[in-house]
């Protein structure tokens, strides 16, 4: 998700290993953020030494939420207001899978096959998209 206005970037599809979500966010970062001094915002689950060690090799800086003991995000990221402000607005990130769930019918997909169940994902999130465009932009849809 795409801080800024809350639309979906990307939503890759991997089988559940443990370490899938991490290996996927690594490999997005890769190949779309290009500038250095992006921020990467994300849940608990990414505060492993190995995730913050190559985000910051990426030289993106990892917003994210810092476990309680034995946190791999220091000081130098959680002192600015920006890290706080971004821990606020990845939270937005939740909604994205709460609507892709409910309205999307992702809770349990009608497919079978890694790529019809992609195709899915990337129409749900199409329509995620578009949802929140047009409430951006105060379009009205008419049933009528």
């Amino acid at each position: 998700m795409e801080n800024r206005n809350g639309l979906v970037v990307e939503g890759p599809v991997t089988h559940a290993t443990g370490t899938a979500e991490r290996d996927a966010a690594e490999t997005m970062v890769a190949r779309i953020i290009a500038k250095p001094g992006a921020t990467f915002g994300a849940d608990k689950n990414y505060d492993t030494r190995d995730f913050v060690a190559a985000m910051r090799k990426r030289k993106v800086t990892p917003h994210v939420a810092s476990k309680d003991k034995g946190s791999a995000i220091d000081r130098r990221t959680t002192r600015h207001a920006g890290y706080r402000k971004s821990l606020k607005i990845r939270k937005r990130s939740e909604e994205v899978f709460g609507w892709a769930k409910t309205v999307g019918s992702l809770r349990q997909t009608k497919f079978r096959g890694s790529k019809k169940v992609a195709a899915q994902v990337l129409f749900t999130f199409a329509a995620y998209n578009l949802t929140r465009m047009s409430a951006a932009f105060g379009w009205r849809c008419s049933t009528a």
